[in-house]
C-alpha cells in the first residue's frame, strides 16, 4: 500500500461523504451516538477545505484507476483555538501552549483495521511539530471504543471532559509533541 497525505480538494467531497455515511452506519451499529443528525455535513467538509484544514490520505496505487475510490481517510487538522476546549471538566489539559486539534477523522471501510488511522495521527503529529505546536488535542464519544483504544495505543492521555456547542459530552485527550 502506497500512501500519500495531501490537502483535500473539492473534487474529493463525494468520496468523503461516502466515508462519512459508512462511518455513521458503523457507529450506529455499535450503538455509539456520535456523528448523528447529519453531522458532519457536506457544508462542514467544504468549510474545512475553505480554511485549508482538511486532509486526505490517498492510496497512490489506485490513483490511475478512476473507477475505484482512492481516498483512504480524511480529517480536519487546525491550529485555531477550539472554543469547546476552553473549559475542561474533571481534569486538565497537559499544556497551555499552541496545539493542533484533530476533528472529523474517519477511515474508509476498505482500509479499516490496516493501520490507516494510526498513520493519519502520526501525520498530524508531524504537522504539529513542523508548525511549533506543543501538543495535539482530540475528543471522542465515551462509547467510541475503537477511537479511545487507538488514542491510548498512541500515548494520548485522557485529560477530562469537554462539552460540544450542542451540550453533548466528549472525552478529551492530548498528546505532547516532541520537537526535534
Amino acid at each position: 500500500m502506497d500512501i500519500s497525505l495531501r490537502i483535500t480538494e473539492y473534487k474529493d467531497v463525494p468520496q468523503i461523504m461516502k466515508i462519512v455515511s459508512a462511518a455513521q452506519s458503523f457507529l450506529a451499529s455499535m450503538h455509539v451516538n456520535q456523528w448523528t443528525n447529519g453531522y458532519p455535513s457536506e457544508k462542514d467538509i467544504r468549510a474545512d477545505i475553505d480554511r485549508n484544514e482538511s486532509y486526505v490520505l490517498v492510496d497512490i496505487s489506485k490513483e490511475e484507476n478512476k473507477t475505484d475510490s482512492n481516498i483512504m481517510a480524511f480529517s480536519m487538522f487546525s491550529f485555531r483555538e477550539e472554543p469547546t476546549y476552553k473549559r475542561i471538566y474533571k481534569g486538565n489539559w497537559l499544556s497551555s501552549e499552541l496545539y493542533l486539534v484533530v476533528h472529523r477523522m474517519s477511515v474508509s471501510p476498505t482500509y479499516r483495521k490496516k493501520g490507516v488511522a494510526e498513520y493519519f495521527l502520526r501525520c498530524a503529529e508531524n504537522i504539529a511539530a513542523k508548525n511549533g505546536a506543543k501538543s495535539i488535542r482530540i475528543d471522542t464519544h465515551n462509547d467510541n471504543m475503537p477511537m479511545r483504544n487507538l488514542l491510548l495505543k498512541l500515548n494520548y492521555e485522557y485529560c477530562g471532559i469537554i462539552y460540544l456547542a450542542n451540550g453533548d459530552e466528549r472525552l478529551a485527550y492530548e498528546k505532547l509533541i516532541k520537537i526535534g
